[in-house]
């Protein structure tokens, strides 16, 4: 960042230095004039304001009188007279320029902005000496007269205002707003208001979560509210957060996924059922991952992989449809055509075309993976295999494809495909090379279960909060659960690509960083 920048952003967060000192001084100075005029500074309730945008829409409302010109020689031409609806506004003042007796402001709420004229003559002595204490930042309350200039900008005529609340830091400058990705982050409130685009992707973040509850809620699924503090961390591959409960004196793990209780669900009788929430893994943070993110996972019983494939593209579809978008969409500059239906590959001819070699041949995948420097020592063929995948196979997985057919032996909670005990009844969602949803046909065998983790347990290190298996999730297999599709979506990736964003952070309101120095 050039100085000239840092010098503007140490402005945004109020440094105690120089100008910013001064400047929050001014600003404090003006909070006791608006104080000794009588007013609250800080305001109050502020009913029956119109959102910015709907006013917008009152602008065919404005009737324009033609005055009757005068007789007497000499006379200038009388200008037309308007008559617009009343209207009630309020947002943030977020520019202001005063010429002489009328000062123009445009104001902004999360709908939009508008334009107002406060006039010295209409809005009297007082509102005229508190218009004087105003700051970009600051949050007023108006009520005038719906009107366009001469230049053909829709404006608020104010006749009253209101202070509602008083802005003590100075916001960013106008042209460059927050440029430091860091400080956008941290600063979230300020990023919202003054970086173009951002509050509008978190609002379609909103429409997309809710079109994914729509989907579900109308083909049958009911959302219920898993644990967030486990025992045992189940239900991926993930090393977990830890805790301490003081009262039980036992330690706790942040869930690291759904899963493992709603499929007790099934167990239960409720037959169709999801989770919309948080897990937390304590892994690294890079593009594609937060240790804190919003997950969906969804089960049907009597269902299998196949169903949730159907369910995983009409909740994108959907998800589209909600936020106005075309099918065919650009992320990133390239195309994504989420025509349906997606395409369907196999896990090994995806290998054999990317990567060169036949799936089935170890030694042709074991010294291709050690020229790739992948670290091949101890380790099971599949797990060697599937590395082979992740670096050779996903970037080149551009349009979106369901991958099946997976070795089973990385697939603990999925049931083997009944012609081939070898392979995972198991599917993946890419689109451009990132994995956007993941499921299985569930495995409900309870020995098959207590066997499969008793496997992945072997080799672990001694972490207590790892090597664990959950038998109460054994147990209730024994008393039978019901044949079964489930299927996980990334609900931050998911958003990612429905709003054109390249980095995880930027669909997270507030994503994990260290603390401010």
């Amino acid at each position: 960042m050039s100085k000239e920048n840092n010098k503007e952003q140490s402005r945004v967060v109020g440094d105690a230095t120089g100008t910013g000192v001064v400047l929050e001084a001014a600003r404090r100075e003006k909070l006791r004039k608006i104080e000794a005029l009588g007013f609250d500074p800080w305001g109050s309730r502020f009913d029956g304001h119109q959102p910015i945008a709907s006013i917008h829409a009152l602008s065919d409302q404005i009737v324009t009188e033609e005055l009757p010109q005068s007789v007497a020689p000499n006379s200038q031409p009388q200008q037309p007279h308007q008559k617009g609806p009343k209207v009630r506004a309020a947002g943030r003042i977020i520019l202001q320029r005063k010429k002489g007796k009328l000062i123009f402001i445009d104001l902004w709420d999360w709908t939009g902005k508008i334009q107002i004229l406060i006039g010295a003559n209409q809005v009297g002595e007082k509102n005229w000496e508190l218009a004087q204490c105003f700051d970009l930042g600051d949050i007023i309350g108006v009520d005038g007269e719906l009107m366009v200039t001469r230049t053909g900008e829709l404006s608020i005529a104010v006749a009253e205002l209101t202070f509602l609340s008083k802005s003590i830091e100075t916001p960013p400058a106008k042209f460059h707003g927050l440029t430091d990705p860091d400080l956008r982050s941290r600063m979230r409130y300020m990023d919202l208001i003054h970086t173009d685009g951002v509050l509008e992707r978190m609002l379609r973040r909103t429409k997309i979560v809710q079109s994914v509850r729509a989907t579900l809620a109308k083909e049958g699924f009911i959302e219920v509210e898993g644990p967030t503090l486990h025992t045992i961390a189940g239900g991926a591959a993930a090393r977990p957060f830890t805790t301490h409960h003081n009262a039980l004196n036992i330690s706790l793990v942040l869930r690291i996924a759904l899963e493992l209780h709603l499929k007790r669900l099934l167990v239960g009788g409720m037959e169709r059922v999801y989770e919309l929430g948080r897990v937390y893994r304590n892994e690294g943070i890079d593009q594609k991952h937060n240790p804190e993110f919003t997950m969906l996972e969804v089960y049907q019983a009597y269902g299998d992989c196949r169903s949730m494939m159907d369910l995983t593209e009409k909740i994108i579809i959907d998800a589209l449809k909600a936020t106005g978008q075309d099918l065919i969409i650009t992320w990133n500059d390239r195309s994504i055509n989420f025509t349906p239906p997606f395409a369907r590959r196999t896990y090994d001819s995806l290998i054999e075309e990317y990567a060169g070699v036949c799936a089935g041949d170890h030694q042709a995948l074991i010294d291709c993976a050690k020229s790739l420097n992948i670290d091949v020592a101890g380790k099971h063929f599949d797990l060697i295999k599937n590395e082979v995948f992740e670096v050779k196979v996903e970037d080149n997985l551009i349009s979106p494809v369901f991958v099946t057919d997976y070795p089973a032996s990385i697939c603990p909670l999925t049931k083997r495909k009944q012609d081939n005990a070898e392979i995972a009844d198991r599917f993946e969602l890419f689109v451009q090379g990132v994995e956007l949803a993941n499921a299985y046909t569930e495995l409900n065998d309870p020995d098959l279960q207590e066997e499969l983790f008793s496997k992945q347990l072997e080799g672990q290190n001694d972490d207590e909060t790892m090597a664990k298996m959950d038998r109460d999730y054994i147990r209730a297999l024994r008393h039978g659960m019901p044949p079964a599709g489930g299927l996980g979506i990334g609900i931050d990736r998911l958003c990612m690509f429905l709003t054109n964003t390249t980095a995880i952070r930027e669909v997270i309101l507030f994503p994990l960083q260290r603390p401010e120095n």
